[in-house]
């Protein structure tokens, strides 16, 4: 018998079995949910909605380029008693403070949304300070309060973003509602769009310079009112106190 050739195949045999058995378990750790939730959250997520009983809601509105409806906004919104949130760029402060100032004399929440719409992935974390930090200071220079909410342009993040942004103090805020209102879609179908997915907790994302907002708004305030929902800012929808942000973005209670 040749003893080499047999030991030969063994080793053959036993190596092909050890293959098979790391594939097997690299299978079963990537299917196990208690280590897929591990992997999930370790990733830095801004706030995408809160979790709630009750059926309170925040709306926001981006304020980037355009200035033509901002009023218009002020007053309808006024009209329901109802204050939001809305994000606005730096340089946006700089063309139009009178509005940023009738934005907060109105009650709606003021808050940052970078100094010039950059892409953020794209910067270091000291570019992003600076950038945060420039708009926080145009922001309260005209409105006396310094932001403490910030939403990233293009809804663009990743990990460094998130943590740069937590190292000031700030909050990172996505949204779970997406008007589409910036596409042009008509008012009913950002009527509809926003009707049908708005749940206790969600955070609503509008443009303040959208053609068909101005004309879907009300209705959809209406709607929302009559259901029994609470509109507020962000900052008001917002859990205080021990809490986490899941691996969907829902800010829960520990």
């Amino acid at each position: 018998m040749n003893w080499k050739s047999v030991l030969r195949r063994n080793r053959s045999a036993l190596s092909a079995v050890g293959f098979v058995a790391a594939v097997v378990l690299i299978l079963w750790a990537v299917n196990t949910p208690m280590l897929v939730g591990v992997a999930a959250s370790k990733r830095d997520l801004p706030v995408y909605c809160v979790q709630r009983s009750d059926k309170l809601i925040s709306i926001s509105f981006d304020a980037a380029w355009g200035n033509e409806d901002t009023q218009t906004l002020i007053d309808i919104l006024d009209s329901y008693g109802v204050r939001t949130t809305f994000f606005v760029v730096g340089d946006w402060v700089d063309k139009y403070p009178e509005s940023v100032q009738a934005l907060h004399e109105a009650g709606h929440e003021v808050m940052n949304h970078s100094s010039s719409h950059a892409h953020f992935s794209l910067l270091s974390s000291g570019e992003i300070v600076r950038d945060i930090t420039a708009c926080n200071q145009k922001i309260e220079a005209v409105t006396g309060v310094s932001p403490t909410l910030f939403r990233c342009p293009y809804g663009e993040y990743d990990d460094h973003v998130i943590q740069t942004v937590r190292s000031l103090g700030m909050t990172a805020i996505q949204w779970d509602v997406d008007s589409l209102d910036w596409k042009g879609i008509s008012a009913q179908e950002i009527q509809r769009r926003v009707l049908d997915r708005v749940q206790p907790g969600s955070i609503v994302l509008f443009h303040n310079a959208a053609e068909n907002t101005p004309e879907a708004l009300p209705g959809i305030l209406e709607s929302l009112l009559a259901d029994g929902y609470r509109i507020v800012p962000i900052s008001e929808l917002l859990l205080q106190g021990d809490c986490f942000i899941d691996s969907s973005g829902r800010q829960c209670r520990q």
